[in-house]
């Protein structure tokens, strides 16, 4: 029979130990055989949020958010190391921030404009910035 191994790096645990009960917990599993080699380990972002990811500018775990005060709605996403978002409450991943901020609003919205990191900087503030390098 075959022994399934499931491995965490000490932050996942950190972080599984500190989330409420509203917190919404994504698990990727991917097959692999022996050691974790850092080679297998490497994913490279694609999709509108690579160019940001690859410059260093947005990292894979980063927390996004955005508040609409008239709406009275809110939104949290966490960037993938693939380029991703997942949003709360969803489970399925979104390839871009508009995407992911339609599924948030239920309407056709600009993500780029929505969505700000932990530093209350948009994705398009980030965008102009790799524009100005």
């Amino acid at each position: 029979m075959a022994t399934l191994s499931i491995h965490f790096n000490p932050a996942v645990i950190a972080s599984l130990a500190s989330a409420s009960n509203d917190d919404t917990i994504h698990v990727t599993l991917t097959l692999g055989g022996g050691e974790l080699s850092s080679e297998a380990a490497t994913v490279v972002p694609h999709g509108p949020l690579a160019a940001l990811m690859q410059a260093g500018l947005l990292e894979a775990g980063a927390e996004l958010t955005f508040h609409q005060r008239r709406a009275n709605r809110s939104g949290r996403a966490v960037v993938t190391a693939d380029g991703q978002l997942i949003v709360d409450g969803h489970s399925s991943t979104f390839p871009s921030p508009s995407k992911a901020a339609e599924a948030v609003t239920g309407n056709v919205i600009n993500g780029w404009t929505l969505w700000q990191t932990s530093k209350g900087v948009t994705l398009d503030k980030l965008r102009s910035r790799l524009d100005a390098q």
